[in-house]
């Protein structure tokens, strides 16, 4: 029962579990524990292991004790397999197994069924941020239950940050929860029968952020058109409506980077080609020729459904490379169909994102029926895939069950487009997606929140939940300007949200306006669509205010080249938390309602109607400039800040050259 050096690292032996210690990265380790075998081929989204750390050292007592330091962690484990983590420089825990207590099974459980449990100690004080998007409004999550499921507004992304000077990756992509309670910190897998965890000491946000985007994959660098703004709606259902949109951003002299082509624009759910219709989209080599010219990138949306009678399904079927029902046969659920008329729906089977097969197909389709004409962007659309929890449950994979393997899937979809992008030359893969797991990022992720409502509340919520993302590694985050359920644009209260939305949208990573406004079809069909959502749509007024920001949103892009620059080398989000930047500062780990764009220019957005005056705090260690009057404020200062309905309060770090950009 003692421990044994292996590999560089730790290994202990009982009757009832492999408990394996090693090095991962510097300042780091990986632990898993297993009831049977651990297999070493499983990574997670953990790359391949690092090269061994000339740093590490590992020391076995014999009193049956362990010690493993690496950089600035070191492990202690106890005779009876307790493992705790100390920062090495001061010694102060950082986090800990459970204590044992009566009947206390842990800390970690092997149950029945694949079911695992790892038991942590919890710590009063402690904040945590980050597991991906959540719309709880909370950017602390000390005291929350989050399932580790993806949804249409939800993004399971198991990594957490920890005010303590840790970061911990649960490295499993089973179906699970994690609790973030006053007593325990408690990880469950619901599949794989396996613990699998990694685990890193920082003395900054950006050093655990570093180290934990070192062994799962930097982000690409942000190609240089998609920092501009993007123009959507559900949804421009012509190859001339959507010419008509972009040729009219132009006469005004409005910037406009990218266009969105969604949904119903195919034949057959998995044709994953456009419908060639005179009426419809007769011409898209035309279309994107002329987008072209005049600087314009066509993105178009991409479903994993696939209809029977599609171009690919028996293709798709015969070579195992859709997804399978526990109950037998194929899992399907119904969508809009056109063969059914565009009011009805018809059963449709999913392809399978985890199968190396079905992700070959699916890029062959997109790059021979969209890229070759010029399409230069994809949006992953309801890449969950998109379906009731109890038909998602019982999905089973190349990769495994659902309980054990679901949320690769959307990790592995985005996959399958950055590698055929860069097997094509591409070294920038970029996707819009709505879901995304640990890793995603390294195959250019970009991440939205999902159909959110159109309420201030909810604009709020966006907030907390960005930066979270953001804490969760994931650079790059937009949401649907305005929300995207609802709104109308003759409505003045709606119009004010939009105006304040947009203008935190201006400061976002990526800056998108989408949304199915009024008037609504009044039926999800095939032939939906929503009333107007360009930037002219709102009235006279809000037209200015959006032209200014546009603007604005234009002379930042130099900014958020170098911003990409940085997330490219040591992954440092783009949007942050202000302690992020300003740890020792503890007020500014308080503040959840506004955040840096980068580490020179702090933002205070205006998420309640009618407000004309919001507080705003300035993070010690810095001078700030108002970006409008020019004074400059020290640190520390906390200000009723006005906020007339064309601006919401921006401050730039002094001697910087941002200013400039911002005037």
């Amino acid at each position: 029962m003692s421990y044994r050096v292996r590999a560089g690292g730790l290994e202990r032996h009982t009757a009832e579990e492999i408990l394996r210690i090693e090095p991962w990265g510097p300042d780091a380790v990986r632990v898993r524990a297993s009831s049977g075998t651990i297999d070493p081929t499983v990574p997670g989204a953990l790359e391949s292991p690092p090269s061994p750390s000339p740093q590490a050292e590992v020391l076995v007592s014999d009193e049956g004790r362990a010690r493993l330091l690496n950089g600035r962690l070191v492990v202690e484990a106890s005779a009876d397999g307790r493992l705790r983590f100390c920062h090495a420089a001061s010694g102060r825990e950082l986090l800990a197994d459970k204590a044992p207590y009566t009947h206390h099974a842990g800390p970690c459980v092997h149950a029945a069924g694949g079911r695992t449990e790892q038991h942590f100690e919890a710590y009063d004080g402690e904040r945590l941020h980050g597991l991906g998007r959540h719309l709880h409004g909370r950017l602390d999550q000390k005291g929350c239950v989050i399932d580790l499921v993806q949804g249409n507004t939800v993004a399971t992304i198991p990594f957490l940050h920890s005010s303590r000077g840790y970061g911990l990756l649960w490295n499993n992509p089973a179906a699970g929860r994690v609790e973030l309670g006053a007593d325990t910190t408690r990880w469950t897998a619901d599949g794989g029968g396996r613990v699998d965890y990694w685990i890193t000491a920082g003395d900054t946000p950006a050093q655990i952020l570093d180290a934990y985007t070192l062994v799962t994959g930097r982000p690409p660098l942000l190609p240089e058109w998609a920092s501009g703004f993007w123009q959507s709606k559900l949804r421009y259902r012509t190859q001339d409506e959507l010419l008509a949109v972009v040729r009219e951003y132009r006469e005004r002299g409005l910037p406009l980077s990218v266009i969105v082509c969604d949904f119903f624009h195919w034949p057959k759910m998995g044709g994953w080609r456009f419908e060639e219709e005179e009426s419809e989209w007769p011409d898209p080599a035309a279309m994107t020729e002329e987008l072209a010219g005049l600087g314009v990138k066509l993105a178009v949306s991409v479903w994993p459904t696939v209809e029977p009678g599609s171009d690919t399904y028996d293709e798709l079927r015969m070579s195992g490379h859709l997804v399978r029902d526990a109950d037998g046969g194929l899992l399907t659920f119904a969508w809009p169909s056109r063969e059914a008329g565009p009011a009805l729906t018809l059963p449709m089977a999913y392809y399978d994102a985890t199968h190396p097969g079905a992700r070959a197909a699916l890029w062959q389709r997109l790059n021979d029926n969209y890229r070759s004409l010029g399409v230069g962007c994809f949006w992953l659309d309801a890449c969950e895939p998109d379906l009731p929890r109890e038909v998602a449950d019982r999905a089973v994979y190349a990769a495994g069950s659902a309980a054990e393997a679901a949320n690769l899937y959307p990790l592995l979809h985005t996959r399958a487009v950055a590698d055929g992008l860069r097997a094509a030359g591409e070294d920038r893969p970029l996707s819009l997606v709505r879901s995304a797991w640990a890793g995603s990022r390294r195959h250019g992720a970009l991440l939205w929140s999902g159909d959110i409502p159109t309420t201030f509340d909810s604009l709020a919520r966006q907030i907390r939940a960005g930066l979270n993302v953001a804490m969760s590694g994931i650079p790059w985050w937009n949401t649907d300007i305005g929300g995207f359920g609802g709104g109308d644009p003759d409505d003045p209260a709606y119009r004010e949200l939009l105006i304040r939305w947009f203008q935190y949208g201006t400061f976002s990573p990526v800056m998108r306006l989408h949304g199915n406004r009024k008037p609504n079809h009044p039926t999800f069909s095939t032939d939906m669509t929503g009333g107007p959502n360009e930037v002219w749509s709102y009235g006279e007024e809000a037209y200015g205010i959006l032209r200014d920001h546009l603007m604005l949103r234009e002379r930042l892009r130099p900014y958020l080249t170098r911003l990409s620059e940085e997330a490219h080398r040591t992954g440092a989000p783009a949007m942050r938390p202000r302690f992020f930047d300003f740890p020792e500062d503890a007020q500014a780990w308080d503040v959840d309602d506004q955040f840096l764009l980068g580490p020179d220019v702090l933002v205070a957005p205006v998420y309640e109607a009618g407000a004309r005056v919001r507080q705003v705090y300035l993070p010690v260690g810095a001078r700030w400039l108002d970006a409008v009057t020019g004074r400059v404020l020290k640190g520390g200062t906390r200000l009723d800040a006005r906020t007339p309905l064309e601006r919401i309060p921006v401050y730039v770090r002094e001697g910087t050259d941002v200013a400039a950009w911002l005037r």
